[in-house]
């Protein structure tokens, strides 16, 4: 075991918040902030953890399961737990290792990845990192043009699905994020970041892999026609002119030959509606809390989605997934799998891949010691039967 592994090993780090709290301690402000932070007055961030307590377990007694298989198939490929890490934008800035090396834990845990193409590694680096399954996510970020030629780099390096977000037709009102100025920090040259200048040299472990690092990345997948890679920038503005409809789908359809997904869906129409544009799966979403205050959480959103189209796609879930016991929760409410975002993200910006490493041992233990507790023994075993809708007040 590596010594930085060790380091997040029990008893100082036993938990996802274990984890949040490294990553706060290690980075400035104005990043921990961006990665922990929701839009507004950030109640759909706080509802997306707290919705899992509103289903209690039913557990039976007196049942051997040992060992428990925590195995699944997602679009037709083997994972070892059912969970995946969701596209996190700007996690070379969070920690060098970044995409990459994300890609890389996924992959050595038997589970899939997923590319944000608000990435610092090139497409092609991040498949070849893992030996599991890759997804890439889109943004029309860039432009038609760009979006096209993304996709089909990403059919030639070997992504195995498409995952099209829809929940941002513009960026939501993230609050910290103003009053941080991390639009300033992204959006501007070296005289810009002189403001960030005490919270940087505060954090010298991350400013020393920063500057290693050779600073902000271009997002390398956002390739302009005539201009080569997009600048890291805030993408509020580049997403006003990014707006995806369902026409969309017709023309990416021309260009990606394998499945596609919609993420960003929390209704039973908008999930029809994703089948009808030829859709193989529905990530029900609101974007970790990112975008509209008030929206639904995709945890309890997810019961009317596999309703409308359980049998006609596969319907995935984020949003809050803190425990191994929510990933367990989702799977009885009908989920395939979960996608998991800042609970790997914290463990990223912590220490690196040793720290993405770290929260995926967590979650599956977590999600192994929930079986044997409930007396089932496997992850295709779980149903309705061993949760119950409660009013009582949180676990």
């Amino acid at each position: 075991m590596s010594g930085s592994l060790r380091k997040l090993e029990p008893p100082r780090v036993v938990n996802i918040e274990d984890l949040r709290r490294l990553a706060q301690r290690r980075l400035p402000q104005v990043i921990f902030d961006y990665l922990d932070g929701g839009a507004e007055g950030e109640i759909t961030l706080r509802e997306n953890q707290r919705a899992f307590s509103d289903v209690w377990f039913r557990p039976r007694q007196c049942v051997a399961t040992a060992p428990r298989d925590l195995r699944t198939k997602v679009l037709g490929t083997e994972i070892s737990f059912p969970a995946l890490l969701a596209p996190v934008g700007y996690s070379r800035m969070m920690h060098p290792d970044g995409e990459a090396g994300s890609a890389r834990a996924a992959g050595q845990a038997g589970t899939g990845y997923i590319l944000s193409t608000i990435s610092g590694y090139k497409m092609e680096d991040v498949r070849a990192a893992t030996t599991g399954p890759c997804w890439y996510q889109l943004y029309l970020v860039g432009g038609r043009q760009a979006a096209e030629a993304g996709i089909a780099r990403a059919q030639t390096a070997g992504f195995s699905a498409l995952v099209v977000t829809v929940d941002t037709p513009v960026a939501g009102m993230r609050e910290r994020d103003s009053h941080n100025g991390m639009r300033q920090l992204v959006g501007t040259g070296i005289l810009g970041k002189l403001p960030y200048f005490e919270e940087f040299v505060a954090r010298p472990r991350w400013l020393a892999a920063f500057l290693r690092d050779s600073g902000m990345p271009q997002l390398e997948n956002i390739v302009i026609p005539g201009q080569g890679p997009m600048p890291l920038m805030d993408v509020t503005s580049a997403l006003a002119r990014a707006v995806v409809t369902w026409e969309d789908f017709k023309w990416m359809r021309t260009i990606w030959k394998g499945p596609v997904l919609v993420k960003g869906i929390v209704t039973g129409d908008d999930a029809k509606r994703a089948v009808d544009a030829g859709c193989a799966g529905v990530i029900v979403s609101n974007h970790g809390g990112r975008q509209l205050d008030c929206c639904v959480t995709g945890f309890h959103a997810l019961p009317e989605v596999v309703a409308a189209v359980g049998k006609q796609a596969e319907v995935l879930m984020d949003g809050g997934v803190r425990r191994g016991g929510d990933i367990v929760k989702a799977l009885c409410l009908g989920a395939k799998a979960v996608l998991i975002g800042r609970a790997y993200a914290y463990g990223m910006a912590a220490a690196g891949e040793a720290g993405v490493t770290r929260a995926i041992q967590i979650l599956r233990e977590d999600v192994d010691r929930t079986l044997a507790l409930l007396g089932c023994g496997s992850i295709a075993a779980l149903d309705a039967s061993y949760v119950q809708r409660t009013n009582a007040s949180a676990c």
